[in-house]
This record gives C-alpha cells, structure tokens and sequence, in this order.
C-alpha cells in the first residue's frame, strides 16, 4: 500500500465520476489535498446530463481522509484552467500530482461506424473533448508542478499501448483520441523527466462507471446481477482500483522508472500490492487478450 500522500497538492482535472472520481478518492485516503475539477456542478449539469457533482467528489475525498476541494472548471476555456493553477499556486503553493482524466465523451461516439458515416460534429467534439483539454491543462499547469522535483503527471485512457497497437477501437474518433493520449504520456516523459518530473499513461479495466451500472441495471452491490447479459463483465473492477493504482505511483519514490510508459491497473497491483475494494486483484487486460477477444467463454477465474 503506499505511503502517506498528506501535504501533497493534486489537480484530478475530470473528477466528476467514474475513474477520476474514484482516484481523488483514493487520493484523499492517502492523505492528500484534491482539488476536483469538472463541468457539473449542484448549480448546473454539463451537456452530458448526469447528476454526479464535483462537490460530491470533493466531499468524498475529505471522508475518505484528505482535504477535497471543488472548482468548477471546463477544461476547454484556458483562461479558466489558468485561473484554476492561479488559485492552487496562492492557496497551496504547490502542484505535486496532475491526473489528466477529463472525457465525457461517451454518447459523441458510435459503435463500429466507420469515419465516413460518424456524425463529423460528434467526432471532432470528442477529439476536443479528450485531446484538446488534456493539452490546455497540461499546458497552464506544468510550470507549477515543476517548481518542486518528483512531481508526477497521470495521463488516463482507455486500452494500454500494446493492446491499442494491435487493436482497432470502437470508431475512427474513439481510437483515434486514446492513441493520442498515450502518446501524449510519451512525449510528456521526455519533456518533464529531464526536469525531474515523471509522465506515465495509465488505464483502468472495464470499469462499472455510474453510467455503466445504469445502464445495465444494476448498483456497485449487485454488479453481478449483469453478467447474464455481459459475462465478461466479470473482469470489472470498480474506480477505486486505479484510484489506488494512482495513489501507488504518486507514493513511490522511484515513479521516474515508469516515466513514458503506458500502464494498467492489474499491473500496478502486482507491483505495488494493492487490490479493489472487495480484496481481488483484476488484470483485465490480460483477460481480454486472453480470453475475451479469442472467444473462450466468459471467466474470470485466475485473472483475479
């Protein structure tokens, strides 16, 4: 498990749900100070019309132990991403941890439709959405994070560079945008490790995110209740295991051997030794390459 992260400063810019919010989750029980950014707030919903709130995230994070603070922030505008570092600058002084986790794109995208019948206006947006903001936050929040060596950048995608290597994903946009994230961590890991920082790319499992389980019906409790119409969804791990592979990295003081690389959940947790809430280890993307996409049936057994 790792050490304490108390007196360490965090920006999980996109923590509003799902991953993001699981890892200031699990950065906050490690001690830290969160500050969770998003576009949906108790005043008022983003486009994507869920009811999770970045000031629930930030009230989770201070139960679980740390300080979390709420800052409404859309990613896409500069000026307010400036004015959100401006704010951890005076109020803290310091930036050791930025998760770059924004996304949001989940109903911009279609299932296998090739590029010339995407709806082009949701294709760009999802790029916008998860390109663009990650390099503006990047951007007006790496000087802070540099003012102190060993600070460390978390890039979240979906697939690791391997598996997206050989792997068509979902659409032209959709693997178009978690490519350019990975590579994103790459670039960063050259950029920010002569400086003494540390980049890496980091991807949960399937993941029941609050938009998956209503989707399918079911809560964090009875998530099983799914697998007759998903059987692999028995792999799934819930946000807190990447959250605590995030706090892992952030509490180890040799990260820069990761820097530039692209990770996952159930690897860090052999690393590292830490499980999911319920005490299993998923390496999900083992499984996939396993079993899932070579068609045996549905069974997590030894991949968690």
């Amino acid at each position: 498990m790792p050490r304490s992260l108390k007196g360490k400063v965090a920006l999980v810019a996109g923590a509003t749900r799902g991953a993001g919010r699981g890892i200031a989750v699990e950065l906050g029980a490690a001690g830290a100070t969160v500050y969770a950014t998003g576009r949906s707030t108790r005043e008022r919903r983003s486009e994507y019309d869920r009811p999770e709130t970045i000031e629930d995230t930030a009230e989770l994070v201070t139960a679980a132990g740390g300080r979390g603070i709420a800052v409404p922030t859309d990613h896409l505008v500069p000026a307010e991403v400036r004015a959100l570092v401006d704010r951890i600058a005076d109020e803290q002084g310091r930036l050791d941890i930025l998760v770059n986790d924004i996304w949001g794109a989940e109903k911009l995208f279609e299932w296998d439709r090739p590029v010339w019948e995407h709806d082009l206006d949701d294709g760009l947006r999802l790029l916008r959405l998860a390109v663009d903001t990650h390099a503006v936050t990047s951007h007006c929040a790496l000087p802070l994070l540099l003012r102190r060596p060993g600070g460390l950048v978390v890039e979240m995608t979906d697939g690791t560079a391997e598996y997206n290597r050989d792997t068509y994903r979902v659409s032209f946009f959709y693997d178009l945008a978690k490519a350019a994230v990975l590579r994103m961590a790459f670039a960063l890991g050259h950029e920010l490790g002569p400086r003494g920082a540390t980049a890496v790319a980091l991807t949960p499992g399937w993941l029941p995110s609050e938009l998956m389980l209503d989707l399918f019906g079911v809560g964090e409790e009875n998530w099983r209740d799914a697998l007759d119409r998903v059987p692999h969804f028995c792999i799934s791990e819930s946000p807190f295991y990447v959250g605590r592979a995030v706090a892992a990295l952030a509490a180890d003081p040799d990260v820069a051997r990761w820097n530039g690389t692209s990770l996952s959940s159930g690897q860090l947790a052999r690393v590292y030794g830490f499980t999911d809430r319920d005490g299993s280890r998923p390496d999900a993307w083992r499984y996939l390459v396993e079993v899932q996409d070579t068609g045996r049936p549905a069974d997590a057994t030894g991949y968690r």
